[in-house]
Parts: structure tokens; sequence; C-alpha cells
């Protein structure tokens, strides 16, 4: 890694809820051939780890710091609807006071900051990008929405569930954008590109004269499954054999890569809440086909776009000096919404009445699916589970990093731990920025708990020492990490809602439970969590916070969603 004289740039590229094998350069059938070409000159990191959820991650990828410490200790929607984490410092729903972000110091550094798709860390102006150091920025403020700016008219009560998963409510800089969709072609991936490219190419002589930071945070793959027919129709047929077989796919490919052991041991498929797909009908079984062909669709989609900034910093002159990263925010999404003891029915009832699921109408502007929990550990395998634990399957993801003037004869996979976390301080090295440490313009801050990867790209030394801990919490879930053990606590049903114990450096599927062999590394690493619990803030795991099921009218926080945006001036469907 060669130094030059002028400041780099830094584009940053992050996948909503993809698995770890959904880029073909990670095992997929799915054509991704611009992430593939970073790869080919770059670096693919088969243990790069995040939060298990969406605004967790990004709150560390932006900050440096544990999500407990930022803000956002939990998802926003999982805190509204949990009194035991409400009010506690560290789940305020948005970046707190208590951190400074990346584009935050980098602006102050001189860095022209900029950014366009979801950002999901606040829904009002004080929280917005534009508050938090981006200069320019297009913002889907909520956790997601249906990517073609769709909602239907309601005449009855709107299930909870839809109120933060419909509205596609954007910001631009520091002003809501009152018209949704925002145009009347809107796709989310190529709008939110759009956007990006437009900021980089009208940019004023002294914008230009600034390195930049750019981040592109798509809102793709994240349900509902919808993306233009002409990038499904390449994926027809793909998925006809069920998500076992694809899983086995996958993981043949990942063994043929390099980027999984020849004889790991896969975790086994945790569906109980679904159908096996022998037993599903022929009606069932081409519903859920299709539905990952959209997915797939959807992948596809947002490749072509990252082909488009490509291009255009081609173009420019720019990329040979920019640092280009692309990342997924967590593991595949498995939640199978229908099967939900309270909501399920009421939710498929609401479907049933504002959207067309019809075989040829999955992934159209008004039809609203999701792939569900087999598709998903499809994905994720040979890792256990998904999104929302924090076992491997919800926290490892895939991570590719362009260094400028690499060329394919310096491509690498690497198997180094590293965390989103690493990112900050290592962008603030290249960059030539120093973090402030514990106080930023007067007020006190959290310091990082990244580590810069700085050393490792040059000369490849180790960037976690074998003694370094670290830790996970989300949704009830935890887990420590030193060295090659790890622990994991998994709720029930999916899990024994107890600590197991494992060696990632022979079972990276976590399948063999070492605490009885093992008594004294069990005690350590639970002395361990006590540590990282208190430091950061967990309020609990699953089974500690005298956890009941939520009534119906609980989870739906009724009209809450609907309030702010009337009070917000945004015009929402009635």
């Amino acid at each position: 890694m060669e130094k030059s004289g002028k400041r780099p740039n830094f584009l940053v590229i992050v996948a909503d809820d993809l698995g770890f094998s959904d880029c073909s350069c990670f095992g997929s059938e799915i054509q991704t051939p611009n992430i593939d070409r970073l790869a080919s000159e770059g670096l693919r990191f088969t243990d790069f780890h995040v939060a298990g959820a969406c605004s967790p991650t990004r709150s560390m990828l932006l900050t440096g710091t544990d999500h407990h410490i930022a803000g956002l200790g939990q998802l926003s929607e999982y805190t509204r609807n949990s009194p035991a984490h409400q009010g506690k410092p560290g789940h305020e729903g948005y970046l707190n006071d208590k951190v400074v972000t990346l584009p935050q110091l980098l602006k102050d550094g001189g860095y022209f900051t900029i950014m366009s798709g979801k950002w999901h860390l606040g829904l009002k102006p004080e929280y917005s990008p534009h508050a938090r150091g981006f200069e320019k920025s297009y913002a889907l403020l909520p956790g997601c929405a249906n990517h073609y700016g769709f909602e239907p008219r309601y005449n009855d009560h709107l299930p909870g569930f839809f109120e933060t998963a419909v509205t596609a409510l954007h910001m631009e800089n520091s002003a809501y954008v009152p018209q949704s969709p925002p145009e009347p072609d809107f796709y989310s991936s190529d709008f939110y590109t759009s956007k990006l490219i437009n900021y980089l190419e009208t940019r004023t002589p002294d914008e230009k004269s600034r390195p930049f930071f750019a981040y592109l945070p798509f809102s793709a793959p994240h349900w509902p499954l919808q993306a233009p027919e002409a990038s499904v129709k390449k994926y027809k047929g793909f998925y006809e054999d069920g998500p076992d077989a694809l899983r086995l796919r996958r993981l043949e490919s990942l063994k043929e890569l390099g980027l999984v052991s020849s004889d790991v041991h896969p975790h086994l498929v945790v569906a109980p809440e679904s159908t096996e797909w022998d037993s599903m009908t022929p009606d069932a079984c081409a519903k859920s086909a299709r539905s990952m062909e959209v997915y797939a669709g959807m992948v596809d989609r947002m490749d072509e776009n990252i082909g488009r900034v490509l291009s255009s910093l081609e173009a420019s002159g720019e990329a040979e000096n920019t640092y280009m990263l692309f990342m997924s925010d967590n593991g595949a999404e498995g939640a199978s919404i229908e099967a939900h003891p309270i909501m399920g029915d009421e939710v498929i009832s609401h479907l049933e009445k504002y959207y067309d699921n019809s075989l040829d109408n999955i992934g159209r502007y008004n039809s609203f699916v999701w792939y569900g929990t087999r598709w998903a550990q499809a994905a994720t395998a040979p890792c256990r589970l998904y999104k929302t634990f924090s076992t491997e399957g919800g926290i490892r993801v895939p991570l590719v990093l362009k260094i400028p003037g690499a060329s394919k004869e310096e491509a690498e996979i690497s198997h180094e731990f590293c965390t989103v976390m690493d990112l900050v301080p290592t962008i603030l090295d290249l960059a030539g920025v120093e973090h402030p440490g514990t106080s930023y313009n007067g007020r006190p801050i959290a310091p990082l708990r990244g580590k810069s990867m700085i050393a490792y790209l040059s000369s490849r030394e180790q960037i976690h020492s074998q003694d370094e801990v670290s830790g996970w919490e989300i949704a009830g879930s935890g887990a420590i990490r030193k060295g090659k053990y790890k622990i994991t606590y998994v709720p029930a049903p999916k899990g024994p809602q107890r600590w197991e114990l494992f060696d990632l450096q022979s079972d990276p599927g976590e399948t063999k439970d070492l605490s009885q062999g093992l008594p004294e590394v069990m005690k350590e690493m639970l002395g361990y969590w006590e540590r990282y619990k208190k430091e950061v803030g967990v309020v609990g795991l699953a089974g500690e916070l005298g956890d009941v099921p939520l009534t119906v009218d609980e989870f739906e926080d009724t009209g809450k969603w609907t309030r702010f945006l009337a009070e917000g001036g945004i015009p929402v469907a009635s």
C-alpha cells in the first residue's frame, strides 16, 4: 500500500440485509460483476463482523464505537416495544451526543462529505445526516420502505408492523422531501445512486478541490422484495429446487473459492416455523422461488448501480485515488413474519387486502413479500442462523476493500478477524485526520473501540491480538469472542437460551458446544461478558428481563408513526 502526497477519497457502499454468499465473488449464482471487479483488485475479508441488525451496525460504521454507546442499543423499532429498554442510556434510537461521527471529523479535516440512501439513525432534522457531518445528503430516514415509493390508500386500521415498513420518508439535507415517491420512475437503488453521482458531478470548484467521502447505503435487498423485471428475469427457474439445494450449491462454491475450509461442518438449518420444501404445495413453492428470484434481481440491480458510480469516478479520473469499500450491514434477513404468533394473521390479512402478491406480480410496486428463514440460511451457511442473532450467521458479513492503485496481482482473500468499528480509525488514519479522543467541541464523547487496519493493509500485521475481547448483543442474543473461542447466547425457540462455548477455528458453524468440557474457558468468557455488558450498557439477555409476549396493541404502538409524519408536515396515505 503506497501513500501519495494527495489525500485519498473514500467510497463506502453498504447493502441492506445481504447474506454472506449473496455476491458472485463470495460464491453466489447472482451476477455481481462490479463488486467482483473491486474484489479482483482488492481484498475479500471472510472474518469481518458487524452487529446483528441494520441501524446498530450503521451507528458503529459511522462512530467507531459500540452501538449500545452510540444510541442504537437496539433497533428503534424494537426499543419502542420493549419497556425494559425504553429510556436506557444508549437506546435513544438515534445517534446521541456521546459520539462524534466520521463525516463530522472528515468535514472538519477538509473533506467534502456526501451520502445518498438509507440512514436509519434518527427521524428528525437534528438527528439527520446533515446534522451529523454530511454536507449534502439524500436520506431514507426509516429502516425500510416500498422500493417504488408506493403506498396504498387505506380505509381501515394500519397494523403497526406497516407503520415503519411502507412510507418512503426522505430528507434532503435538513428538509423533509414532501412528495413520495420523489419522481415518477422512482426505484430506490437507481435513485440513490443517481443522487450520489449528481452530488459528485455537480461539485463547485471549492468542493472539487477537496478530497471526498461518499457514503452509498442502499435499502436493497431489504424487504419488501421488489425489483425491475429486467433484473429479475435473469434468474427465472434458478430456484425451483428450493433453499436447501441452493444452500448446498453455495457451500460448494465457498469451498471452491477458498472462502471457507473444505472440511467445514455447517450448522443445521433452524426453521421450526416454516414448512419443508418437499411438503409445500406447488403454488407455495412457485411463489417462494419467485420471491428468491426477485431478491436476486435486487442484488443484481444494486450491483449494476455500483457500476454506474465506478464509471463516474473513472470518467473523472478520481477512481485511482479512491478507497472503495463494499459491505453488508448484517446477516441475511430470516424473519418469517407470517408465522409471528401475535401479528402474523393481521399482517397477512392486510397484505391480501391492499397488495397483489399473485405469482406473476411478486416483485412489482404493489406487491409486498419477504423470503423467510430457509432462503436466509442458504446465504449464511455454513454459519448458524441470521439477522438479529449474535451467531456467526447474524454478524459475519462480506467485506470487499479496493485500495487505490492495486492490481489484480495484489488481490487476496483475507481470513483476518476485524469488525465494523475498525473502519473509522482506519479511514481517519488514511485521511490524515486525528480522532479527538474523549472530547469534541467541548463535550465529552466515547473513545474509539475499533482498531486501525492500516498496519494490516501495509504489512499484514494482525489487527486484533489473540488476547483482545470483542462483544455483541442484539435483541437479547449475546456473544463474546477472544482468540479462537466464542460464547454465544441464542434465545428460545431458535436456541437453548443459555450460554454455549465454541472453537471458531475448527467450528465456524457453531455446532459443537464445548462448555461442559472446558469449564475454565467458559468461566473466563462469562467474566468477559459481564465486563462488556457493564462497559457498553447492555440492558440484558432474553429471559433476564421478565420477558412477556407483547400484546397486539403494545406491538403496534398504534398511530405514533402516522402522527410523527403528520406533525412534520409529511403527507401520508389515508
